[in-house]
């Protein structure tokens, strides 16, 4: 019986889950999302996460407003420190919103299956993301209120942007990349939105969802112009999920500082990218799935995906981590040498030491199966991997500046009360959001499941093609 017993769970393991509990039809996953939206009123758990997201954001709010009135000598930045919070915040939110757009694009022009329950809200946290992001290089200006001058237009006063500045290359990539991603996402809703407009018992809601669904039918012509946008918003989408971290690396690549000046970033930060991307992804959707009992959606077939992929990124960023030691060490530069010296075991060596422990050795559990089919220690290793990669931006901007090359100029830095308020508004920004998307908008794709369930000729082994399925095969075309 013991080794009956231990062949079964041997067969449990190997078994691929399904990428959708069986016994759902095509009205029950509508009604299953539908209703989440639709809801007269949400769960109270709904109404303490909003109330937490927005008063973290009335704190960003009288962060940078105090900002404006008393300048950035508020923050712990000074000379040779002059990027600290604001860059780290910044770099950390731009690296968030990677999974989203990775798991829109390139994963359906791959034609993963599994991408369908996550990547809804994927991409709202990729626009959330990349919002909290652009706050920064704004209100790191010292004067806001002159941002236009960065935007390449003539003027009376002949004012342009200097365009050998890295400050510049950020404002055309993270714009470009912002508006790619929001026009990915907003196609995306469109068959749902209907759903909901037809579904919907308010008149306001109606309205609302009718216009935004733009006078989507479900008819052939309205499914071959959904397919035909979508591949080429994938297909411009894709490059960008590469070139928007590398000009990111490159705000720091191009200096000749030690501990910057390296060709192994752009490809290191790519890749940490995704890391924590995929780790934010995580973190949302765990909590999702167990509130909502969304566990028939987002199934731990989705997770363990999720958890190879951040096994494999966080291999990546490791060899980054050893790439650049190795190269400090064996270029015989003493500067280069010096920067290793001084992040194993200067001031700030407690930040570099979390970082290799939250980065490199915590997620080799991920190599064990039981690890990557336990829900609590995927979470757990979520957050440890958001915060190691903030420490890993941090590490990046601050050790490096605090030591350049002249002992005259040395200094540290030692975040004030406004660094820590406007990052914490920050993160309450983006949660006051996602909770808003969460209760306006299908939080999961509700066409997309449905392309997946056995009727609609889906197979369930990942990466064999099988037909889509359209609602107009059915009969008379329908979103409901």
């Amino acid at each position: 019986m013991p080794n009956a017993r231990k062949i079964d769970e041997e067969q449990m393991l190997y078994t691929p889950t399904p990428l959708i509990a069986p016994g759902h039809t095509y009205a029950s996953v509508t009604d299953k999302i539908s209703s989440i939206a639709l809801a007269r009123r949400p769960p109270l758990g709904w109404f303490a996460g909003a109330a937490l997201g927005f008063a973290l954001t009335i704190l960003l709010l009288a962060s940078v407003a105090y900002l404006i009135a008393k300048g950035t000598g508020i923050w712990g930045i000074n000379i040779p420190v002059a990027w600290a919070f604001g860059i780290t915040n910044f770099v950390w939110w731009i690296g968030i919103g990677h999974a989203g757009t990775l798991i829109s694009a390139i994963l359906l022009l791959l034609r993963q299956k599994w991408r369908t329950s996550i990547n809804r809200f994927a991409e709202a946290m990729t626009l959330f993301a990349v919002a909290c992001a652009g706050l920064y290089p704004l209100i790191h200006l010292g004067r806001p209120w002159l941002a236009y001058w960065l935007a390449p237009y003539p003027n009376s006063m002949a004012i342009w942007p200097n365009f050998r500045s890295p400050l510049v290359w950020d404002v055309f990539a993270v714009s470009t990349y912002a508006t790619v991603s929001l026009l990915f996402w907003f196609i995306g809703l469109i068959p749902d939105l209907a759903t909901l407009r037809d579904r919907s018992r308010s008149r306001a809601g109606r309205i609302i969802y009718g216009m935004l669904a733009m006078g989507w039918r479900g008819s052939a012509i309205h499914w071959q112009r959904y397919e035909t946008a979508t591949l080429l918003l994938a297909g411009l989408a894709t490059p960008l999920v590469v070139s928007v971290h590398t000009v990111v690396s490159f705000d720091f690549a191009v200096s000749v500082l030690p501990g910057w000046h390296a060709t192994i970033f752009p490809p290191y930060f790519v890749a940490g990218a995704i890391y924590s991307g995929f780790a934010m992804v995580m973190t949302i959707a765990i909590p999702l799935r167990k509130f909502y009992g969304l566990e028939d959606f987002i199934t731990m077939r989705h997770l363990r995906n999720m958890a190879k992929v951040m096994l494999a990124t966080g291999l990546i960023v490791g060899y980054g981590y050893l790439t650049e030691a190795f190269m400090a060490v064996y270029s015989g530069n003493k500067y280069e040498r010096f920067m290793v010296v001084n992040r194993l075991f200067g001031p700030y060596a407690p930040a570099y030491w979390a970082l290799l422990i939250s980065n490199i050795i915590i997620p080799q559990a991920l190599w064990f199966r039981r690890v990557r089919n336990s829900v609590p220690a995927l979470f757990a290793l979520s957050l440890v991997i958001n915060v190691g990669m903030w420490l890993e931006r941090f590490v990046i901007i601050v050790l490096s500046l605090h030591r350049d090359f002249l002992p005259s100029s040395w200094g540290m830095f030692r975040p004030t009360f406004w660094d820590w308020s406007t990052y914490l508004g920050s993160i309450g920004l983006f949660v006051a959001l996602l909770f808003l998307f969460i209760r306006f908008l299908p939080m999961i794709s509700i066409f997309e499941i449905r392309t997946i369930l056995p009727k609609a000729g889906a197979t369930e082994v990942e990466g064999e093609r099988s037909p889509s399925w359209r609602p107009e095969t059915e009969g008379r075309p329908s979103t409901a």
